[in-house]
């Protein structure tokens, strides 16, 4: 990796951290000229400098006001930098329904991945943060989605992830859909346990995941 290429991915990475919107915008304009690749731009710029807020947040170092200027600053340089994510124009666009799961309000980490794969050249139905089982499998029918995302930062709250497989199984349209899974108290052993199709401990792995299970 090139020296300047370097500087550029720390800038956008610093810029989210410490919550410059118009840097973030700057940075990213610089990267295009530079002909780095947008999605490489996103995940190991801005993204990672996501990531670096959130350890803080968990550190109790940053605290949610901290936390959603950093996110208006990843939003900014995503902004310049979506219209140059190559995307094959021929590919059907694959449609993905997000949600938190029901009983938990922490949505950073949703966010994030619904950045990036809309980024990714997909079609997002985010359901926002409390959302039922029910909720997901009605989203999931309505919008012929091809993935379904959940996520949940609480224990207290894993349950649902499994009844929205059961539900999905009661109405005979299981494998209609892929289920991927994610949250800070989840591992690749639970997705397992449960029957889900994928887990990703991050964003820009959750964009990878999804990939790869729609390809076949």
């Amino acid at each position: 990796m090139s020296e300047k290429k370097q500087a550029i991915l720390k800038g956008l990475s610093d810029s989210v951290l410490n919550m410059e919107e118009d840097a973030a915008a700057e940075y990213a304009r610089e990267a295009i000229g530079e002909g780095i690749d947008a999605t490489e731009a996103i995940e190991q710029g801005l993204a990672h400098g996501m990531q670096r807020a959130g350890a803080l947040y968990e550190e109790e170092e940053y605290f949610i006001s901290e936390i959603l200027l950093c996110a208006d600053a990843l939003t900014a340089g995503v902004d310049v930098l979506k219209p140059h994510i190559r995307v094959d124009g021929a590919r059907e666009k694959k449609r993905v329904v997000i949600g938190v799961m029901q009983g938990d309000t922490h949505d950073i980490g949703k966010n994030l991945v619904r950045i990036l794969v809309e980024a990714g050249g997909y079609d997002v139905y985010d359901l926002g943060r409390d959302v039922a089982p029910q909720a997901f499998v009605d989203a999931a029918l309505e919008n012929d989605a091809d993935v379904i995302a959940l996520s949940t930062l609480m224990t207290t709250t894993m349950a649902g992830m499994p009844k929205v497989i059961d539900l999905l199984a009661q109405k005979g349209v299981r494998d209609r859909f892929k289920i991927i899974i994610g949250g800070g108290p989840i591992s690749q052993s639970y997705a397992d346990r449960i029957g889900a199709d994928g887990y990703s401990p991050n964003a820009s792995e959750a964009v990878r995941l999804i990939e790869g299970l729609v390809a076949g």
